[in-house]
């Protein structure tokens, strides 16, 4: 016997309204964050200013779990000329495992006092692009990831809150078809 021939009409009525809010909450659960959400928070985040000379980093990259999978400390150097940047990341894992990866940034106009930016490196496909509004900075780009001799294509959506004039704490989320593959929280420090 089917569910739709136990239920009554009015049952069924209430079912399919039942369903139907619970659709409607999950979508209102899907919402996700955008930089303007944070305009009025402080300090302001200014990119160029913060990312300008040394910054070291702590950070740790957890699976699908929540178990910490890699640790690393990165040192970045970082210099600007005019709207273009350069942001060279020193990365040791705690494997005794280098990488090195240099971004070359662009800031480009902004509307409605949000701050655009885009940025290239070797190992990223395409062009990353960024936002920043108050003490928030999202960078979304496409990481060509080495894993076992083969190379994934895997997306990084990146978030950027500046604590004070020394600390930025970077939370990103790895995917692969819209699937989680991993988190990574990464605390910098300015000197």
């Amino acid at each position: 016997m089917s569910i739709h021939s136990v239920l009554t009409q009015p049952s069924r009525r209430a079912l399919l309204v039942a369903a139907g809010a619970s659709s409607l909450a999950l979508v209102g659960c899907g919402t996700r964050p955008q930089v303007v959400d944070y305009a009025a928070e402080k300090p302001l985040f200014d990119l160029k200013n913060y990312f300008n000379g040394r910054v070291d980093g702590w950070g740790i990259f957890t699976d699908r779990a929540g178990k910490v999978a890699r640790r690393f400390v990165v040192t970045m150097n970082c210099s600007w000329n005019g709207e273009e940047g350069i942001l060279d990341e020193d990365f040791v894992y705690s494997d005794g495992k280098k990488e090195k990866r240099i971004w070359r940034m662009k800031r480009m106009a902004g509307s409605d006092g949000v701050v655009r930016y885009e940025g290239r490196a070797d190992d990223v496909v395409g062009i990353g692009t960024g936002e920043q509004r108050g003490n928030a900075f999202r960078w979304g780009y496409t990481l060509a990831l080495p894993v076992d001799g083969k190379v994934y294509e895997v997306q990084f959506d990146d978030w950027m809150y500046q604590m004070d004039d020394k600390v930025v704490i970077n939370k990103a989320t790895m995917s692969k078809f819209g699937i989680t593959l991993g988190e990574l929280v990464v605390t910098f420090s300015k000197r």
